[in-house]
């Protein structure tokens, strides 16, 4: 019992630790602990929630990974209706509303102006200071409810220092760079790409699975409740005040205003600063800052009359496509830039704009010589918009797609599930020298001493244009290498030599064949044994691999049906690169006797004989299961030099410890 309280403590003890770091970090943007103090942290938490599932609790940060995977929302009818601003979009309207409002009120009237944030507005509910619903706006009156994803955002707190019953309102937002580094992995996939920041907050915070939620690093910014009089506020200043200290994240880019004119002179000063801000806005919202005088001025059917939004002018620009470039990215997707006249837009010249994949050109119907509008996505992105039909030459030509890459001029595929056109040659040069990298990495073919810097010159030098002239390189070339040395060459021949030896699926995995991962080409070359059998796998045959799936099933048939696939591998197979899978299959593991077939195993320490990717490869090869923490279900720890924490624990708990000599012995 005393045991338990102590892990309960401890658990609680870094609950604390960890949420108060989080809310100095993403809240408060002054972070007082490192990441790898953090990680530390959350690791043992991690572990002790494992073990312990009893003490694990809703507000824990652990809880923010995403769980289930829903059919459908839920719909939330909303307590108090979320109601939409009036807009403004001058000087003029502005001093019409400022007008009106002193009308409606003898009050002495006062504003607070806040960044109107380009994102999807959200209600969360607390209860007893916990987190128990997150709800979109929907139509005002109904939403839906997303608590599973709003419980993966990190400036969301999911519990609150106080039993408070609350209800506060904002907006959801992807930051820039966050906007930015999606649109790019979704164009390296051959996805479909997100038009704008807000968007893609919108469809991230509406995921239906919320692990996928969690990968998108939304953020919130609150600024609104119902609950005022439980929070005893008077005013719109004193509500963001309270609601800071509370632990929600406000944004400390507002100003109150006495008039109309010093609410015009911050609209100004915020027009200048938008490009440079770390999110996206599209105007300003001016409240009366006195809740009584609200109540006073009152509400119209859909707004409150004492509140309006300042739109800000679209920051676009006219120009025209002289020329489409296609790029070859490091998976093989092909891109396509318009390269245009150059124009101002936003305060940068802008010469070329994005057009993302060949789907969008043909649905703006984009052609050379074309006027076009653009504007920049999220601020950052120059991107076209679309035609201005009436400038259109009367010479004009739909645009034609290329047919071949432009850098190897092999012929382009369209899969299926992509919106992208793909290179598929692994010897296309635009894609090599990653192709290289991926290749010789140590969870591929494991050759030590061939970095990045020897890759490229070797590439530069015309030397390797393959990942089979690899196997051509000779002491003399690698000693004709810029800092290479006597030593570093002969060990980087010994690397490639022994890399020959390597088992089927570290190949397979160096090919970088798409949605081919480590685990992946484990499955496949335990399951067909020979290159050759892989080779000439149909559709079919590939899918009686057991959670193999038809995306990796289809992409592993037309990888192998490119005649310069076809080519390479046989060259690899000249250079005498093993083709077979050398590790025991599941049959033979689970028929092998083994003491450790079928165990969970830890490996801890510095091993002296082996690799720890190695000791791994052997357990798995023996259909032992290799996991990363010590919890009750660990049936044997392998100890090597310095063990530490998790030695202890397996001593605690008593867990078999084994030595590496032990485990190489077993293996004799």
């Amino acid at each position: 019992m005393k045991m338990s309280t102590t892990i309960q403590q401890r658990i609680e003890e870094l609950k604390e630790q960890l949420n108060r770091w989080s809310h100095e970090y993403y809240v408060e943007d002054k972070p007082t602990a490192t990441d790898a103090e953090y990680d530390k942290a959350y690791h043992e938490l991690v572990a002790l929630e494992v073990e312990h599932p009893e003490f694990v609790t809703a507000d824990s940060p652990t809880q923010r990974v995403g769980g289930e995977v829903l059919d459908q929302f839920q719909k939330v009818t909303h307590t108090n209706p979320m109601l939409s601003l009036s807009n403004a979009f001058s000087k003029e309207d502005l001093e019409e509303f400022d007008a009106r409002l002193r009308k409606l009120t003898n009050r002495a009237i006062e504003y607070v102006c806040e960044l109107k944030i380009d994102g999807l507005s959200i209600a969360l509910t607390y209860q007893n200071g916990q987190l128990v619903l997150g709800a979109t706006r929907g139509d005002g009156t109904t939403g839906e409810d997303v608590t599973g994803n709003v419980r993966t955002i990190k400036s969301v707190p999911l519990s609150l220092k106080e039993p408070w019953n609350i209800e506060v309102r904002g907006e959801c937002y992807m930051p820039k760079k966050s906007f930015v580094a999606l649109n790019e992995s979704r164009e390296e996939e051959g996805l479909e790409v997100f038009a704008n920041p807000r968007n893609a907050a919108a469809g991230s915070l509406r995921q239906l699975d919320p692990k996928i939620a969690a990968k998108r690093n939304l953020s919130v910014f609150l600024y609104s409740s119902p609950s005022v009089e439980e929070l005893n506020v008077s005013t719109q200043e004193e509500l963001l005040e309270k609601m800071a200290e509370i632990g929600f994240v406000t944004n400390p880019e507002r100003l109150k205003c006495q008039t109309i004119d010093e609410v015009w002179n911050y609209i100004e000063t915020i027009a200048a600063k938008r490009p440079d801000l770390p999110y996206e806005i599209d105007g300003m919202v001016i409240k009366v800052n006195d809740f009584a005088a609200q109540e006073e001025i009152g509400f119209t059917v859909k707004a409150p009359r004492w509140a309006i939004a300042y739109k800000f002018p679209a920051e676009e620009a006219q120009t025209i496509v002289r020329d489409i470039e296609w790029t070859v990215g490091r998976t093989g997707v092909v891109t396509p830039t318009a390269v245009m006249d150059p124009v101002q837009l936003a305060g940068t010249t802008v010469r070329r704009a994005s057009l993302h994949n060949i789907d969008l050109i043909k649905e703006r119907d984009i052609r050379l010589e074309d006027t076009v509008v653009i504007h920049k996505a999220g601020d950052i992105i120059p991107e076209v918009t679309r035609v201005i039909l009436e400038k259109r030459p009367e010479t004009s030509k739909p645009y034609e797609f290329p047919t071949t890459c432009p850098v190897c001029h092999e012929k382009l595929e369209h899969l299926e599930e992509e919106v992208a056109i793909r290179c598929l040659n692994p010897k296309c040069p635009a894609q090599l020298t990653e192709g290289l990298s991926h290749f010789v990495s140590r969870n591929a073919m494991n050759m030590s001493g061939i970095g990045p810097r020897v890759i490229k010159q070797l590439f530069e030098e015309g030397l390797v244009m393959d990942v089979a002239d690899l196997y051509k390189l000779t002491l003399d070339q690698l000693l004709a290498l810029d800092k290479v040395q006597q030593k570093s060459a002969e060990n980087i021949l010994e690397a490639i030599e022994k890399s020959k030896e390597n088992s089927l699926e570290r190949l397979l995995t160096g090919l970088g064949i798409r949605h081919v991962g480590t685990k992946a080409a484990k499955e496949l070359a335990q399951h067909f044994k020979t290159m050759t059998a892989l080779q000439e796998a149909s559709i079919e045959q590939l899918l009686e691999i057991d959670g193999l799936g038809d995306i990796i099933a289809y992409s592993v048939k037309t990888y192998f049906e490119q005649p310069s696939v076809q080519e390479l591998i046989q060259e690899l197979q000249d250079s005498g690169v093993n083709m077979t899978y050398l590790g025991v299959t599941k049959d033979d593991s689970a028929a092998s006797g083994h003491v450790l077939s079928g165990k969970t195993v830890v490996l801890t320490g510095t091993l002296e004989q082996l690799t720890r990717q190695d000791a791994k490869e052997k357990l798995e090869s023996l259909g032992a299961k290799v996991t990363g923490s010590v919890s009750k279900k660990t049936d044997v720890v392998i100890a090597g030099h310095s063990a530490g924490s998790k030695l202890t624990k397996a001593n605690d708990l008593g867990i078999e410890v084994w030595s590496e000599q032990q485990f190489l012995d077993s293996l004799a």
